[in-house]
């Protein structure tokens, strides 16, 4: 029953989700093919709202549940960046999905998410089992 809350509040999210057609594997082609901005839109849309919260988080020094101080620390720049936005790229291009809309696909009916969900599920078993031999 505790983690109701998360079923409620996932459950939200994909209905507006798929109501935003963001989750529509036709809107994600036609941003890739720079046909429409509505996808850009929302995505542009989203880095603001984060920008903003990140910034109301530290100029307001807010704090955890459990009282420790929010920090946000930044990650030293590596090559491996690029090549895995690269390989998220061209996943996200030939599927129409990123990881979060895979769900909401699947709770729409697109039963061919199931198979986006499945490589995922295959590259992040495969990332876990070479992560040691990356550069981080």
């Amino acid at each position: 029953m505790k983690n109701l809350i998360y079923i409620i509040f996932g459950t939200v999210f994909g209905i507006v989700l798929t109501k935003a057609e963001v989750v529509s594997w036709f809107r994600i082609q036609s941003m890739f093919q720079f046909a429409e901005l509505h996808m850009y839109l929302v995505i542009s849309s989203a880095v603001v709202v984060g920008a903003i919260t990140m910034q109301l988080v530290q100029r307001m020094k807010l704090q955890s549940i459990d009282g420790k101080e929010l920090t946000i620390k930044g990650k030293p720049f590596h090559k491996g960046f690029i090549i895995g936005g690269v390989i998220f790229g061209f996943g996200w291009a030939i599927t129409g999905a990123c990881p979060g809309p895979i769900f909401a696909q699947i709770g729409a009916g697109e039963l061919p998410a199931v198979f986006t969900l499945a490589g995922a599920l295959v590259g992040a078993f495969l990332y876990h089992s070479v992560k040691e031999k990356l550069p981080h």
